[in-house]
């Protein structure tokens, strides 16, 4: 129940935040928006203000603002609705209407940071010489260390730092170090630990270099420091411009082949992982919401048909040739779209399952 209510939560709101840009930019520019939807297919809700219809509809993995004169059967039309239409605004106008969904989930990735750094503070990593993970069948987990287990000393030269023990370790050249630890219920004891060449490897898998290591992980230990509304925004602009980054990268890595086609997920696993994070607290929940509106933001930008980056290229090529593309090549390119679409979500839905039932 928790996990099908984080789900609903966390894909509507990104979905309402991504179609109130579109809808909020054609009312800007005076486009009579006929229809504001939350989900496709059948409706199960609706109301009718002014001149648009807000619904619900059934299916919730996606949303829409259908607004007059936008498509070719429409654009023919007497004078009177033509400043009404779509069609009839200017190639920026119509330009800033399409890529305003994309905008505002960005935007709104940086209002979530920025009410949890205003909040919470802004969080640095402290530096510790405890063990957060210890690898199974390495030299650590041989020689006995757990994880919350704290290095104090490494062969009598007291270890300060996580890059102490890191160091440490490299230089050993796989001759037994012998470690000073202090375990959580207060006893001190050392062990004898041989450390193995080993690859490091980055958030990719990529391997960045060889070297001797024992198969630790650092704790996560958060030091969260209070800051002003204006520090709080520079930092949320700061972390969604990480998380873009992040996002361009991966999409890069994956046409490298570098990051395998079987790590995409689709609506199971955003499901898992919403439910996990709404388990964790709020903090970790927005935190997971800023990424994925992020993530949504990019994608929709890719030069992809239907996606609203496929659009933004249509204008652009209609803005250089001054003259909009035929309706056939359009035609072709949406079916393309679609099945490009089709096709990518019917294999992350095989991904997600695959998961669950390879768990």
């Amino acid at each position: 129940m928790n996990t099908a209510f984080s789900f609903i939560l966390v894909l509507g709101l990104l979905i309402f935040v991504h179609e109130l840009g579109h809808f909020l930019f054609a009312k800007l520019f005076r486009i009579r928006v006929l229809k504001f939807s939350l989900g496709f297919g059948p409706k199960v809700f609706g109301r009718v203000i002014g001149e648009t219809e807000y619904l619900i509809s059934a299916f919730p993995l996606g949303g829409y603002v259908k607004m007059f004169g936008e498509h070719p059967d429409e654009q023919e039309m007497a004078s009177v609705d033509r400043k009404a239409s779509f069609a009839h605004k200017s190639v920026w106008e119509r330009f800033f209407v399409v890529f305003a969904g994309p905008l505002f989930n960005l935007l709104f990735a940086v209002f979530l940071f920025f009410v949890i750094f205003l909040s919470m503070g802004l969080p640095e990593s402290g530096d510790t010489t405890r063990i957060g993970q210890v690898t199974a069948e390495s030299p650590a987990a041989a020689a006995g260390l757990m994880a919350g287990d704290e290095i104090i000393a490494i062969n009598d030269r007291t270890a300060h730092s996580w890059l102490d023990v890191i160091e440490s370790v490299k230089e050993s050249r796989g001759e037994p170090i012998r470690l000073r630890v202090l375990r959580a219920e207060g006893s001190e004891f050392e062990l004898l630990v041989i450390p193995q060449m080993d690859s490091a490897k980055n958030i990719f898998g990529e391997v960045t270099e060889e070297r001797f290591m024992i198969g630790i992980v650092k704790a996560d230990e958060l030091i969260y420091t209070e800051v002003g509304p204006v520090r709080a925004l520079t930092a949320a602009a700061t972390q969604t411009w990480v998380f873009i980054s992040l996002t361009l990268m991966g999409l890069f890595k994956i046409i490298q082949q570098v990051v395998p086609a079987s790590e995409l997920g689709g609506p199971i696993l955003i499901a898992q992982l919403a439910g996990q994070q709404m388990q964790a607290g709020w903090v970790n929940l927005f935190y997971f919401m800023g990424l994925l509106s992020v993530n949504l933001g990019i994608l929709n930008l890719l030069p992809i048909p239907v996606l609203d980056g496929g659009h933004l290229v249509f204008l652009s090529i209609e803005a250089i040739r001054r003259k909009p593309l035929g309706e056939r090549p359009q035609i072709i390119a949406q079916q393309i779209g679609i099945a490009l679409l089709g096709s990518l979500m019917i294999f992350v839905f095989y991904n997600d399952i695959m998961r669950i039932f390879g768990s």
